[in-house]
């Protein structure tokens, strides 16, 4: 059994060091052309919102949940749904909300933690915490409610407040006086001031070891990891998202995140995941808009009226679309929308719902395809 963590920063032997640096340039580049690519791509605004949707489904995901990209796409609103869809429109709203207060300039505080798992735990499946509040009793992960047979005990309740201003200074580059301690000879810190990249996998890992909330950590610091990038500019706009890779190696992941706790932690082995996900999760997201923008392209070949081209774009923020909604989305008449998404369907852009009379769904099967994999 594991108990409670060091504070930050962290320590790497000078082997483990060269090791992991020399990886974090090939990630570091990797995602750099991501940035680049998605930066230019004429369809980024449309995409970021389905991403965020399936980042949101892959997370919740990781905590048990069965939902699926499809599903969501299906139903695009949260009225009247299960509490495991709830936690994945949560989940999209706490990214959008932490987005936009980052984007005024809002760091990344406890406060702005707390906001965000207030808005995670809305209405979640029977939870014990109060949304924003921090635990006021002991926890513990483990296979069933018997503290004996926990896997790890995080830090006690009444030492919270010191951990996470720890780890609040070091997610914002701030020196802080806990930093300071003697290096031992022959290791080297990843501390306040290290590579983004490094310090994002180290907060996300420390959030998850402190255990601030009685419920929704892992949610909370999956987004931390999407947020930090964007505060950090690793990547220009919010599509850090690593929880699909993460949740590919679920076992792996849990494994390699207890590895960073108790009075030896190895933080080298963490480290290496993480780089490795982040890689993965760059290559898979360079495919993902590439395709996407390939479908994009072809279909417009077939678009000959403006609002037919409007409709087929508008498909790549509504993959699943009504006659209604395609009206409303760009401020047309009924028939005009109803003779645009025909078109589409006539062109096999489009798989028209014939099994209903009403209320018609219209498939855009493709970009699906692209954004779930």
């Amino acid at each position: 059994m594991l108990k409670g963590i060091t504070l930050l920063p962290v320590e790497l032997s000078q082997q483990e060091s060269i090791s992991i640096y020399k990886k974090l340039a090939r990630v570091n580049k990797k995602i750099g052309k991501l940035d680049m690519l998605f930066s230019r791509s004429v369809i980024n605004t449309s995409l970021l919102s389905l991403l965020s949707f399936n980042e949101s489904v892959q997370s919740t995901r990781i905590e048990g949940t069965q939902v699926t990209f499809h599903e969501v796409m299906e139903i695009k609103t949260d009225k009247n749904i299960s509490w495991q869809q709830q936690e994945v429109f949560n989940y999209k709203k706490a990214i959008d909300f932490g987005f936009d207060e980052i984007k005024k300039g809002i760091p990344l505080s406890t406060r702005l933690l707390k906001e965000i798992h207030t808005i995670l735990m809305t209405e979640a499946r029977g939870t014990r915490s109060n949304g924003g509040e921090f635990r006021k009793i002991q926890n513990f992960i483990g296979p069933d409610n018997n503290i004996e047979n926990a896997s790890y005990i995080p830090v006690s309740a009444n030492r919270i407040p010191e951990y996470m201003t720890n780890l609040e200074y070091f997610i914002n580059g701030l020196p802080h006086q806990s930093f300071d301690h003697e290096n031992e000879i022959g290791y080297e810190a990843v501390t306040y001031d290290s590579d983004s990249l490094l310090r994002i996998a180290v907060s996300h890992a420390q959030f998850e070891s402190i255990h601030p909330f009685l419920d929704g950590n892992g949610r909370l610091g999956r987004i931390l990891i999407a947020l930090m990038a964007v505060q950090e500019k690793v990547i220009s706009l919010p599509v850090f998202f690593v929880s699909e890779e993460l949740e590919k190696e679920r076992i792996r992941y849990y494994n390699s995140l207890n590895a960073t706790r108790g009075d030896n932690p190895n933080w080298a082995l963490w480290l290496n995941f993480f780089l490795d996900a982040s890689e993965r999760m760059a290559d898979n997201l360079i495919k993902k808009v590439e395709n996407a923008e390939e479908v994009m392209k072809e279909g417009l070949k077939y678009c000959k009226t403006r609002s037919q081209k409007d409709a087929w774009i508008a498909t790549f923020q509504l993959p699943i679309i009504t006659v209604n909604e395609l009206k409303v989305e760009l401020g047309v008449h009924y028939n005009t929308a109803q003779s645009a998404l025909n078109h589409l369907v006539s062109n096999n852009l489009l798989d028209k719902d014939q099994s209903v009379k009403r209320n018609i769904k219209y498939y855009n099967y493709e970009l699906l395809r692209a954004i779930s994999n």
